[in-house]
Formats: C-alpha cells, structure tokens, sequence
C-alpha cells in the first residue's frame, strides 16, 4: 500500500508483478522513514518472480540470469508529477532471490525486501557503487543504522 508517514517527503508504492497493489511487509513505511531526509518524490518498488527479473536483466543489463535488484530512475530532464511529489523511478526487486539472501545472510525475507529497496533508492537518487569510491556503501550503513538494523546485513 502506499504510505506517506508523518513529515515525510517520499512517497512509496509496493505492487507486484502485475502492477497491482501489495501490502509489502511494511516495506512502504520503512522507507519513507530510513530514507535520506532531502529525498523528495514518489517510487514504485514491483515485486516480481525470478523468471520476471531474469528478462529485465537480459533486456536492460544483456545478462541472462536473475538479480536481486534493479532500479529505473526517472528520466532527470522530464519528472512526471504524481500529486505534488516529482517520480523518481521504480525499484524491482526479485522475491525468489530476495528470499535465498534472506536465508544466506541469516535474516527474514521482509529485512531482505528493506535491504534491498534501501540499496535501490540510493540507486534512484543518483548514487552508483560500481563509479564511487565507496561513499554509496557508507551511507547505505549509516541509513541502515538509522533504521536501527543490526550490522553485518549488507
């Protein structure tokens, strides 16, 4: 569903594959309060099967295999207002590698699904680990401390 918490500036939808609205694990909440405070705007984070993902990553990454996330900013020269809020982008994050992670990293699904929507947010605002110097992981883990979630869920 989509949430918009007390002072917030980001507004988040969860749907699933097929666009249709998802309750989200609380997804939609906890991101519009961990996000960076000058992050203004709305995003869609889709959950989709692994079959899903594995297309959009061969048809946007040409490679043939499912991912955990990817993220879809909004083209910066034409923001399409939704409301009064600028869209940012959609998030897709795949459930069936979401929930392998959760159980490698020794967490539940729904702290895998904040995991990554957070690594994907930070995607959307302009942030690239694979270009920086590490400054998108550092402030991955200060959010993530924020969030008040234990260390070591990277």
């Amino acid at each position: 569903m989509a949430v918009v918490t007390r002072g917030s500036t980001l507004r988040v939808v969860v749907t699933d594959g097929r666009g249709r609205l998802h309750p989200g694990f609380g997804l939609s909440r906890w991101l519009a309060r961990v996000a960076p405070a000058a992050v203004r705007g709305e995003i869609v984070v889709a959950l989709v099967c692994d079959r899903k993902m594995r297309a959009m990553n061969r048809q946007f990454r040409g490679v043939d295999r499912p991912t955990d996330v990817l993220s879809f900013p909004s083209d910066n020269d034409f923001r399409v207002s939704i409301g009064e809020r600028p869209f940012l982008g959609d998030i897709v994050i795949a459930t069936g590698v979401a929930s392998r992670q959760a159980v490698t990293g020794g967490h539940t699904f729904a702290v895998e699904l904040r995991r990554l929507s957070l690594h994907g947010l930070l995607h959307l605002i302009g942030y690239d680990h694979a270009q920086d110097s590490g400054q998108m992981e550092r402030l991955e883990r200060r959010l993530w401390r924020k969030a008040g979630m234990r260390e070591g869920i990277s």
